[in-house]
């Protein structure tokens, strides 16, 4: 039975539902399909932030757009191998490690890790790979949330290679009906690549009508 989450406070920046120590694949799971995610400060103490913020990234394919630099990396890099689900694991723990200038430490804590791993374990979260070889270079991951993937956080060991993973990612979502993305914040590489904030009402309502398409977004 899905959690029953209480609506965010509209009175909070970060539109924060809960606080507390209850990090379980069912809870997570559950709350991605209700437009929240836990947004941990790092420190394995503290109790978890879940929220649903007032406003939204998502990346609609009608809008992709891929600068010039784009097209020249994907043609430069041509030759890495994409897969999906190879090295979940490998990604998330990537992600974890990944330097993030303006932050200190990250939010993919050890807890976060074994849950999301857990969750990739029952079909609920997926990983894009970019491979030179046999070395992993690049890549992603997130959960789906009923007909909506909802990309966590990515990686890159070569320039530009987490972005043509996003690529792969939308190409892969779009060949099986699905039109749009969540990207949960907005930063600047993505915002060129055409993503753009939605109000938090407007988020919901597109999540619901995706969930009653009901997609196979994932074998």
């Amino acid at each position: 039975m899905a959690s029953v989450w209480p609506r965010p406070d509209p009175a909070d920046e970060f539109g924060l539902v809960a606080l507390d120590h209850n990090l379980t694949p069912e809870r997570v799971i559950s709350a991605y399909r209700q437009g929240i995610f836990p947004w941990p400060d790092g420190h394995p103490r503290h109790p978890i932030p879940w929220v649903c913020p007032p406003r939204r990234a998502i990346l609609e394919f009608s809008a992709l757009h891929l600068p010039r630099s784009l097209r020249q990396a994907r043609r430069r890099l041509a030759h890495l191998r994409f897969t999906i689900d190879s090295a979940f694991g490998a990604v998330i723990r990537a992600c974890s490690l990944a330097a993030r200038p303006g932050q200190r430490g990250t939010w993919i804590t050890p807890a976060m890790v074994a849950t999301y791993v857990e969750v990739h374990h029952r079909g609920g979260a997926h990983s894009i790979e970019a491979w030179e070889g046999d070395r992993l270079v690049a890549g992603l991951y997130g959960v789906s949330a009923g007909g909506v993937f909802a990309g966590e956080s990515m990686f890159h060991h070569i320039d530009d290679g987490s972005k043509l993973c996003l690529l792969h990612l939308a190409s892969h979502l779009q060949a099986r009906g699905a039109t749009w993305l969540d990207i949960q914040q907005l930063t600047p590489h993505l915002a060129a690549l055409g993503a753009r904030e939605v109000p938090r009402d407007e988020y919901l309502a597109r999540l619901a009508a995706e969930q009653r398409r009901q997609l196979q977004l994932f074998p």
